[in-house]
């Protein structure tokens, strides 16, 4: 969807680019007759060129535009937007649900006599096969070979099922398994900067490059200046069918960046302190801008670093303006010199380009940092905000925080069948992984120069580390093999696994046998260093406790030490050939890198690796199938199925409910995130979902992983809140998802089947930021399927709150200073909740808490159904009811 074509506003213009002409809608146009819009924020010029293009006079109206312009009187405003993003970009752990849920949708809006063709995507959508490929082999040349036969062999289903999406979907493209990362590739090759397409009337219009995402890293690509978030993949689907993304015009925070990175300080160093400090300002549900000289001399790379871990600093996204640095990574990047031009011209026009000498836009709010004061940094052991300077890492192991895991005084244990032991603290898990590093050169090329200079030296990883190098995208490895980098990268054991998310998001395959038994039998709290962007508790591997991020480089460094419980500077990295090798012989300057980056990386490489993108290599081309209406479910699969969202549906929702005498299902403290409670990592064989397999006759070696298995709610639903960290306070002293029904404790799939078998409604109770992580659908879809109506908590992250309403759950925020603590919540108290079909956005609402003896009392909650589009989801049962009704009529 290009626009409407009313023009209400008559801002309509047209703009010559190498003679090619491009209508658009212009805001210096808009600005005559709304107002002066100079200082506006970059990333809110955006949302009025939004407005503009789309309005019609009942959807989007003059007062949507006349609001985003007058939102620099006071920098807020509680207006309600509909916004329409340019396109939909997937992965296929959420994009394997979402194709799932529009099959399902074919069958349902059939069944309502509608037309299946009406179930397409309005808009384009790219999915990209990046989450699926497992570390199960490492260290060797053969391993990239060996993971990729694994991959397709346990998701040749799933890959068969998406392939036939590709085929029966309009505006689909699926990009193969050994690509890349979804959002390296977006910002690569799919990007565009400005993006342009043919209007109602034929002409060819022009506007800003805009997306949503399906994965909570989406936010990546506004370091290309392109606005784009993560959202849940119910949200998303909508956005496909056409439906706006309802929003309140955001707060916008600046932070202004001066000065330039020091001598062997990297962007990871960079975007740890960034993600500290806009932690500690709290920026969720707000846009952050980054603006100021410094931004002149950061390369785009390390822009997108920064824009990439929006989700960890809890804003909506992290947003880079368009100037001339963009051009030089489009330049470099093989992008079309037309499309090249266009963005420039386009930006110019609409005062969209950045200009050095430019007056500051207003901000709601802003912060300061001089580059120039960045030190070496790391961030663990279980959240990403929480920044350890590298000489202090011992420090906090061995300290105060080491307590939390494990009482102090354990011994060291030997490893079976090997010539050394394992301690608490030793490196286990050494890997370069995830979108936010692998995406950038600087730091790729001085991770291969640390393994030059230590092989050089004589020294290796150690025996007990797992190493792995998972590059963001085909490239990478192009230009550390022309610079000679992956010879020396292999040799200390940092061999390609496979081009994907792996040990990022849970895929960091077994560690060997003897060393599991080894840290099982020993207690052992072992550590992981990892060039990701979450460090959460149970979401790396199970064997490990504490987890910590940090640049490539320096997980390069790691592996070679072994142990994060030694001062890093102090104590060397090991024996060499010629003596004690410290980390200073083998950090590389910051002119080594930059000579390495100029000499070997060029536009030829990006040219050759996307020319071809959509093809995959020989296991993707042997898949065949048709494309078809309708699909045909495969009864016996455990890995797609056709879910219950729409049985029984009416064209007529049936009214809501009140919640009467609910109990709670668990009861849960703050930073609950949604790897807590989404399904992820890998299935134990006696939970409930490994039972399940089982009796679907799937072997244990069969089982892959939840995130794998997204397209079975039979198997999703018994993994929700079963993560084997998470801490039910009905249960003190038990970890993983375990509950009470009947006084007896339980799995929680379990009490939750219980319960509803004795039609009991259900509520969770959690703390603050409940929902941080990624932008998990499962995390609301088995919230929902366990019969949970509503959640109540001290505050929620933005994407899980909007997943939860999408899913038809009920979210209720405690006032400030209220919460289970103050109110001494148990799992014997009966929540009841009235008038629940009469409810508002954001309005109050009273809770009648029951206690056990039967006395009553009330405390008050806010409805976070925060805008009247959310409040017709709920109402319809969900999102995806909404929408199937709307194209059914």
């Amino acid at each position: 969807m290009t626009a409407t074509g009313s023009d209400l506003l008559g801002t309509r213009d047209t703009l010559s680019v190498n003679g090619t002409a491009y209508a658009y809608y212009s805001l210096p146009k808009a600005a005559k007759k709304l107002g002066d819009i100079s200082r506006l924020p970059f990333s809110m010029k955006v949302l009025l060129e939004n407005m503009l293009r789309f309005e019609d006079g009942v959807t989007v109206t003059r007062e949507d535009a006349q609001a985003i312009v007058d939102w620099q009187k006071d920098a807020r405003s509680n207006r309600e937007i509909q916004y329409r993003p340019a396109r939909v970009l997937m992965q296929d752990f959420t994009g394997v649900p979402c194709v799932v849920d529009l099959a399902a949708m074919r069958d349902a809006i059939t069944k309502l006599g509608g037309d299946a063709q009406k179930i397409n995507p309005q808009v384009p959508v790219h999915l990209v096969i990046d989450h699926s490929v497992m570390v199960d082999a490492f260290g060797t040349p053969q391993a990239f070979g060996e993971n990729v036969e694994l991959e397709y062999d346990r998701n040749m289903e799933r890959y068969e099922f998406l392939k036939w999406g590709s085929k029966a979907l309009d505006n689909f493209q699926v990009v193969p398994p050994g690509t890349g990362i979804c959002h390296q590739v977006n910002l690569e090759y799919i990007g565009r900067g400005i993006w342009s397409s043919a209007g109602a009337d034929g002409a060819m219009i022009a506007y800003p490059d805009t997306l949503v995402g399906t994965d909570s890293h989406t936010t990546m690509i506004n370091g290309l200046g392109v606005l784009g978030w993560g959202v849940g993949g119910i949200e998303a689907e909508a956005a496909m069918l056409g439906q706006p993304v309802s929003m309140l015009i955001p707060e916008v925070v600046g932070f202004k960046l001066t000065g330039a990175l020091g001598e062997g300080i990297t962007a990871t160093d960079l975007v740890l302190t960034v993600t500290e400090m806009l932690r500690k300002k709290g920026v969720v549900g707000r846009f952050v801008e980054f603006y100021g000289p410094g931004l002149a001399s950061m390369t785009l790379a390390d822009r997108a670093t920064i824009a990439n871990m929006a989700p960890e600093y809890g804003a909506t996204c992290g947003f880079f303006p368009i100037d001339d640095r963009t051009l030089e990574y489009m330049r470099l990047t093989g992008r079309p010199d037309q499309d090249i031009a266009l963005v420039e011209a386009y930006c110019r026009a609409q005062g969209m380009w950045r200009e050095d000498d430019a007056a500051d836009p207003i901000f709601t709010d802003t912060l300061e940092l001089d580059m120039g004061s960045v030190c070496p940094s790391l961030a663990g052991p279980k959240r990403p905000q929480d920044r350890v300077s590298l000489d202090s890492v011992d420090e906090v192991f061995n300290g105060d925080l080491f307590k939390v895991y494990k009482k102090e005084g354990a011994a060291r244990v030997p490893v079976e069948g090997a010539d050394h032991d394992i301690g608490d603290g030793d490196v286990v898990i050494a890997a370069i992984t995830s979108c936010t590093n692998t995406s950038n050169p600087s730091v790729l090329i001085a991770a291969g120069l640390v393994a030059r200079k230590a092989r050089a030296l004589g020294l290796t990883r150690k025996p007990w580390v797992k190493t792995s190098l998972a590059p963001g995208s085909q490239v990478v490895t192009d230009y550390l093999d022309k610079a000679g980098l992956s010879e020396d990268l292999n040799a200390i054991g940092f061999n390609l696994v496979g081009y994907g998310c792996t040990t990022c998001i849970g895929n960091s395959g077994p560690l060997a046998e003897p060393i599991s038994a080894a840290i099982a039998s020993g207690d052992i709290v072992a550590a992981s260093v990892l060039s990701g962007n979450r460090n959460f508790e149970g979401r790396v591997s199970p064997d490990v406790r504490a987890n910590f991020l940090a640049s490539p480089p320096l997980v390069v460094a790691y592996a070679l030490k072994g142990t994060v419980t030694e001062d890093m500077y102090e104590t060397p990295l090991g024996e060499g050939t010629d003596g004690p090798v410290f980390l200073k012989d083998v950090w590389p300057t910051n002119l080594e890198v930059a000579d390495l980056m100029a000499a070997n990386i060029d536009d030829g490489m990006f040219r050759a690796r996307y020319g071809n993108v959509y093809q995959g290599d020989k296991h993707w081309s042997a898949i065949q199938v048709e494309g078809s209406d309708t699909y045909t479910w495969p009864p016996a699969s455990t890995y797609i199925h056709n879910p219950p969202y729409f049985e029984g549906l009416t064209m007529t929702p049936a009214p809501v409910q009140d919640i009467i005498e609910a109990k709670p299902l668990a009861i849960l403290g703050d930073s609950i995130t949604t790897d807590h409670i989404s399904p992820a990592g890998s299935i134990k064989a006696d939970s409930p979902a490994g039972i399940f397999l089982q009796e679907h006759q799937v072997s244990r070696k069969d089982f892959n992983s939840y995130g794998a298995r997204r397209g079975n709610d039979e198997v999703m639903v018994r993994g929700t809140f079963a993560n084997i960290r998470i801490k039910n306070e009905m249960v003190p002293g038990v970890e993983g998802g375990m509950t009470r029904y009947a006084g007896q404790v339980m799995p929680i799939y379990d009490a939750a089947m219980n319960h509803k078998r004795d039609g009991t409604p259900l509520v969770i109770v959690a703390g603050k930021e409940y929902g941080t992580g990624s932008s998990r659908d499962w995390a609301a879809k088995g919230t929902n399927l366990l019969g949970v109506r509503a959640v109540i908590a001290e505050s929620f992250e933005r994407i899980h709150r909007s997943n939860l309403v999408g899913m038809g759950v009920l979210p209720l925020q405690f006032p400030e200073g209220v919460g289970r603590e103050s109110l001494g919540l148990k799992g014997s108290d009966l929540f009841t909740i009235d008038d629940v079909a009469g409810l508002r956005p954001r309005q109050d609402v009273e809770v009648t808490l029951t206690r056990e003896d039967g006395s009553t009392e009330t405390f008050t909650t806010r409805c976070r159904i925060d805008t009247v589009n959310e409040l017709e989801y709920f109402l319809n049962g969900g999102i995806l009811q909404y929408v199937l009704r709307k194209l059914a009529a």
